[in-house]
């Protein structure tokens, strides 16, 4: 019997991040999620590469050696062009991405796994986990040193042990499974998975719905737990060819809405510039359509450049207010220090300030990390800023408990 994927890919920027660094794809042969990281350093473009890279090989007669090969390159590729991304651009340094992948082959499903996005499978009525998480909390599971339950309340819950980020050693877990008729699949990013319970997801999964529909139910169900993280969800049905709905593949998230020839520039000057654009457009046109008067075209367009100057001069101090609100973590003096503002300044005028130098010393921490921190991590609150300070410091000590021991601290 011939099988095929019935399916649905949803993702939403949430209610806390201003940008959304997710991607996600769904295909008749191929489902992705990539969850991006690096703030304003590129986690939009690593989850979008991938999707860039994987779409192209979503396609049918393929045996299962033939389609592990072809997903293992494409992440590959993935990597490498993430790799050369921020050799270009160094401020980009610093990115990576998860990636949870399926690819169907025949009867066979092919996993592809890095980082902690997660895959479930629904089979007969219950749920299960079939991805592992690289995480620093799966690390301290593995040892024993705390529970399922505890993990999910961890401090240190959102650090990452592996992703894609460019370097050469950055390979996903791959493996092989049975495509069964009647199966679901749910691929996701933390944003459903770490803040929405197990048994609530598989409560959606389980209530006969069509894809789309559960996959609008689990987004909204982290909307209504906040939503602090971007949100990306595929559920796909296991079904015979011929008989799932005819539907296009879909692009969500970061790879849906990113150009990759042009960044869109949303900070409050380009918004300040776009508004004085429009108000100058319209005041031409209406001094062409009315006064015959030349004394009045002149006094439209001396009016028109006071209300301009006034609009740069509020939207330039709205915009010093808005950088005031603002923090990241970046480095000083060789230390992991929060900052206030963001990374940059305006001519002469500084839009950032020291809030806290940590004694965490960039030296105790992995490649990845360091670079991470290099490239500034932005958050959206002084209480964000010392959390991610506060996993920082837990990934430190782990690196100087394996060193202690004699082992590498790698990325």
């Amino acid at each position: 019997m011939a099988l095929t994927f019935h399916f649905a890919a949803r993702s939403d920027v949430g209610l806390v991040r201003k940008d959304n660094q997710d991607s996600g794809y769904a295909g008749p042969h191929l489902l992705v999620v990539a969850d991006g990281m690096g703030g304003h350093a590129g986690g939009d473009i690593a989850s979008a590469t991938v999707i860039t890279e994987l779409v192209e090989i979503d396609h049918d007669s393929l045996t299962a050696a033939e389609a592990s090969t072809q997903l293992s390159r494409a992440i590959a590729s993935a990597n490498e062009e993430i790799a050369r991304t921020f050799a270009d651009n160094p401020e980009l340094e610093g990115m990576g991405t998860t990636v949870t992948a399926l690819m169907r082959a025949r009867n066979k499903l092919i996993l592809a796994h890095i980082g902690d996005s997660r895959a479930y499978l629904l089979r007969d009525g219950r749920l299960a986990q079939v991805t592992k998480d690289h995480s620093f909390v799966q690390t301290l599971i593995d040892e024993g040193r705390i529970t399922e339950e505890e993990a999910s309340t961890h401090p240190q819950r959102s650090v990452v042990t592996r992703v894609l980020t460019g370097a050469a050693d950055d390979e996903p877990d791959v493996g092989a499974r049975e495509a069964r008729q009647g199966d679901r699949y749910m691929l996701c990013s933390d944003g459903l998975s770490g803040f929405v319970a197990l048994d609530t997801i598989e409560e959606i999964l389980t209530g006969g719905t069509p894809p789309g529909r559960a996959a609008d139910d689990l987004v909204s169900l982290a909307m209504r737990a906040g939503a602090p993280d971007n949100v990306t969800v595929v559920v796909a049905d296991v079904v015979e060819a011929g008989t799932a709905p005819s539907t296009q593949p879909q692009v969500v998230g970061s790879a849906a809405l990113r150009r990759p020839a042009k960044r869109v520039d949303n900070s409050p000057a380009a918004r300040a510039a776009a508004l004085t654009a429009t108000d100058d457009d319209e005041g031409v046109e209406l001094d062409e359509e009315g006064s015959s008067s030349r004394g009045g075209r002149w006094l439209r367009r001396l009016g028109g450049l006071v209300v301009a100057l006034l609009l740069v001069g509020a939207a330039a101090y709205a915009g010093y207010a808005w950088t005031q609100q603002q923090y990241y973590v970046g480095t000083q003096d060789g230390r992991v220090t929060v900052y206030r503002g963001v990374a940059q300044d305006l001519g002469p005028i500084t839009l950032h300030s020291v809030v806290d130098e940590t004694d965490i010393e960039m030296s105790e921490l992995p490649s990845f990390y360091r670079e991470e921190v290099a490239a500034t991590i932005s958050v959206d609150s002084r209480e964000a800023a010392d959390q991610r300070v506060e996993s920082l410091r837990a990934v430190a000590d782990k690196c100087g408990q394996l060193r202690a021991t004699g082992e590498p601290c790698g990325r």
